[in-house]
């Protein structure tokens, strides 16, 4: 009866006076979120109608009360109203928060509000793994903790043939696709360390790893402004954090507002902030979240943190830190360079989710290199489902995949290219992409900016005589490059390496930090969370974290889990300290072990790890073939075979001493302490006798160092010594021919070495072959005569 009068009272109340959008009155001026001519906008207000608040666009997705001029009582539910019966209606200051956006953008956007629960991007169920791993606390691989407590939908996003790969590939693992999870514990107090500084992890977690998921908004620093929920993405932040629209209520000179009240998604949206009119979501928001871990986001834009602080500004001013770092620009990914988004590259799938769990991002991750660029002897549409994605030891077989021109309803709310030519190119898992159009043998690239860029699968370059020769011998004669590796485990131009995680986490007196995940979670009716109060969600316990040291340059190679060859970087080499309430270390510098995993017994295996990863810093250009086959870092043997660095678990104490290394001085300090269980440098991942030393991935069941067999096959150092140590002493032959060049003036270039190398392998072949084949045939014509005059 309640209801029935509170639908009455609105019905005869709101359409008397709600019939302008009122609330500009404060906000003059304000940008429109979407064009009034749009199809969204016209949408919108259709549902504004709908409600009783006829061209108010603003109630829709922030509700609150749309006539009254006071704040309070506009910024309140006061005044509530039914929106397509769901309900009534706050007021949401921030209506894309996950905790309340299926009664704003689910209304429209149904599937992927609801998919975004269980996307790796907000449960962070990998990075939660690979910290517990690190601690020694992992349930084996089983990723069974994550942000929130969760369950698997009935049905998930995507095609049939899509469900049915999923399917099949989450029985294969189990493991890192589970059926629900549980949300972490309570961050410990220093009690509980005390008593097990294991449950330190969980404080790491929550203070520092935990700052990116979509829940929250995250931390209040240069780069790492954002929204939450869907505006984590669909709102544009720009790095400084300031708003630069025409709103004179919202403020311009404080830090963490976004930079224009406008949606940025596809093409067909256009942002115009200052007179620049731009679509799609730019990179560098995408950055905000991608510039840890593996960093993907900002190696993609070329960038190498460093710890210095060049170059300086016209007033002195050294590098500002972006994301709490500094950087030096590297060479940029070749799709960046292109003008390509991430999301011309990455599906609906792989950034919303399909609405169950995974645990790591080879289960989420939809995409391969060949759905667009093929191979050199199939185009991308006559390669099979699973190409690339097998998750098994063999190249994947089977029918061609072909094109689609039928589409998802879901995906028909994005900006789908009228264009379909012969159709849309499908990833490897039986998904459309709906911005690679086949045009004949080519592909129309229709992307988020609004370009469009045409581009030649690799089987018509070599058809058109479009390859070089090392490109063809590399790609098309050696099979196993094709059949065995990653694409970008040769045309990754360089990876960031961050060698030795080194983690302290001090619970002494007075030390606390903000818990970012209970802040995220301390949610309102209203979408707001505790990140605006973060002082309210101290916790005990500060993280601190270093490094051991830095690289760039031609990553390790190791088995990643699709059963390919893929380039390698140090994922969580955690090195633990945790200092107690009394001042002192209950855990120094400590690595722990995990029995019975990663190649080890009951003695354990390091938990620091080494993960494999596409780098996102995409070249034409290849690495050399000596970058891997001469280099026992490619091996996994670490960094010049790991001979650079002294036993890392010995404590090193620098003053004077004796020729023999006896202290003079009894008041010194320690240099640089001893990490009792690290016997190899952090590069390493087999030692000498092909031994493992660490985990390599702890996600999935193919991921492992190079096996013996794959390093005997790759390794082919030393070559040039079994021919130049005899070159030229100690034969006439080769003697002489290196005196006629010296005679003559003849300069051995590489070019002129390649020939001589060349011509003498050829040479060799026929002598080795042909003289047995012709002393056999000669030997058959002797032993017939011999017959014939017997007879």
């Amino acid at each position: 009866m309640k209801q029935l009068l509170y639908l009455l009272f609105l019905t005869f109340t709101l359409p008397l006076f709600a019939t302008e959008n009122s609330c500009i009155s404060c906000h003059d001026g304000i940008e429109h979120i979407r064009d009034y001519k749009s199809k969204m906008m016209q949408e919108i207000l259709k549902v504004a109608e709908k409600a009783g608040a006829k061209g108010n666009d603003c109630v829709v997705c922030h509700g609150g009360n749309p006539k009254s001029d006071d704040k309070n009582v506009a910024h309140s539910g006061t005044l509530k109203y039914f929106l397509d019966n769901k309900g009534p209606k706050d007021f949401y200051p921030s209506p894309t928060s996950q905790w309340i956006n299926m009664n704003t953008c689910g209304m429209c956007h149904k599937e992927q509000v609801e998919a975004q629960w269980n996307s790796l991007m907000n449960t962070e169920a990998g990075k939660i793994h690979g910290a517990l791993w690190s601690f020694g606390k992992a349930d084996g691989y089983n990723h069974t903790e994550s942000n929130y407590n969760s369950t698997n939908p009935h049905e998930r996003l995507g095609t049939d043939v899509y469900k049915k790969y999923m399917e099949e590939l989450s029985k294969k693992e189990p493991q890192a696709f589970p059926e629900k999870s549980t949300a972490l514990p309570k961050a410990p107090t220093a009690e509980e360390i005390e008593k097990d500084p294991a449950l330190a992890v969980y404080t790491y977690l929550r203070q520092e790893c935990l700052r990116c998921h979509t829940g929250g908004k995250g931390r209040k620093r240069r780069g790492d402004y954002r929204g939450m929920g869907c505006a984590s993405c669909h709102i544009p932040y720009s790095n400084e954090g300031f708003y630069e629209g025409n709103d004179s209520k919202i403020p311009h000179d404080e830090a963490g507002h976004l930079l224009t009240h406008q949606i940025q998604s596809s093409r067909k949206v256009k942002v115009n902030i200052h007179g620049t009119h731009y679509s799609g979501v730019p990179v560098e928001t995408c950055t905000t979240c991608h510039n840890r871990g593996k960093r993907i986001g900002v190696s993609y834009q070329g960038l190498m943190e460093i710890e210095y602080q060049a170059t300086f500004d016209d007033e002195g001013n050294g590098q500002p830190k972006l994301h709490t770092k500094r950087y030096m620009h590297l060479t940029e990914d070749i799709h960046y360079s292109k003008g390509m988004l991430c999301q011309d590259c990455h599906t609906s799938n792989d950034m919303h989710g399909d609405g169950f769990m995974t645990g790591a991002n080879l289960g989420a991750v939809e995409i391969e290199c060949q759905d667009c660029h093929g191979t050199t002897k199939k185009y991308p549409w006559e390669l099979p489902l699973g190409y690339s994605d097998e998750f098994d030891m063999k190249p994947k077989e089977g029918k061609a995949r072909g094109t689609t021109k039928t589409l998802a309803e879901y995906l028909k709310k994005g900006a789908i290219p009228e264009d379909k030519g012969d159709g849309f190119l499908l990833t490897a898992r039986g998904n459309p992409l709906t911005k690679a159009v086949r045009h004949g043998d080519k592909i129309m690239m229709h992307l988020a900016s609004g370009k469009d860029i045409e581009l030649t699968p690799l089987k018509k370059l070599k058809e058109d005589n479009n390859l070089s020769k090392e490109a063809l011998v590399a790609m098309d004669q050696i099979s196993a490059h094709t059949d065995k590796l990653e694409c970008y485990t040769c045309h990754a131009k360089w990876a960031p390496q961050c060698y030795g995680c080194h983690v302290k986490i001090d619970y002494s007196e007075g030390k606390q930090n903000p818990d970012y995940l209970a802040a995220s979670k301390h949610h309102d009716v209203h979408g707001m969370t505790g990140e605006d109060t973060l002082k309210d969600f101290l916790v005990d316990g500060k993280v601190t974290e270093t490094r051991s040291y830095l690289r760039w340059e031609d990553p390790a190679l190791s088995q990643n889990g699709e059963g390919r060859v893929s380039p390698t970087i140090p994922g969580c080499q955690t090195t633990i300290t945790v200092i107690g309430k009394d001042g002192k270390a209950l855990l120094q510098n400590h690595i722990f072990k995990i029995p019975n995993v990663e190649g080890a017994g009951a003695e354990g295996q390091n938990s620091i790890t080494m993960s494999q990863v596409n780098p996102h810093t995409i070249t034409k250009e290849a690495r050399d073939c000596e970058s891997c086959h001469t280099s026992k870092k490619a091996l996994g043997m670490g960094i010049n075979g790991g001979k650079y660095f002294s036993d890392p678990s010995k404590t090193m104490v620098v003053d004077l001493m004796t020729a023999d290394g006896k202290l003079l001085p009894k008041q010194t300090d320690e240099q640089i302490v001893g990490i009792p269980n690290l016997k190899h440098d952090y590069s390493v991942m087999v030692d000498e006798n092909g031994t493992q030393v660490q985990t390599v991935d702890n996600h999935w069941t193919l991921a492992n160092p190079l096996s013996a067999e794959q390093r005997s096959k790759l390794d082919r150092s030393g070559v040039c010594l079994s021919c130049h140590k005899d070159i030229p002493k100690g034969d006439l032959a080769i003697s002489a021919m290196n005196h006629a060049a010296n005679m003559a003036g003849i300069q051995i270039d590489n070019e002129m070495h390649k020939d001589i190398l060349n011509k003498s392998v050829k040479i060799s072949a026929w002598v080795q072959v042909g003289l047995p084949v012709l002393f056999g045939v000669f030997g058959l014509i002797w032993f017939l005569r011999r017959s014939k005059n017997e007879k």
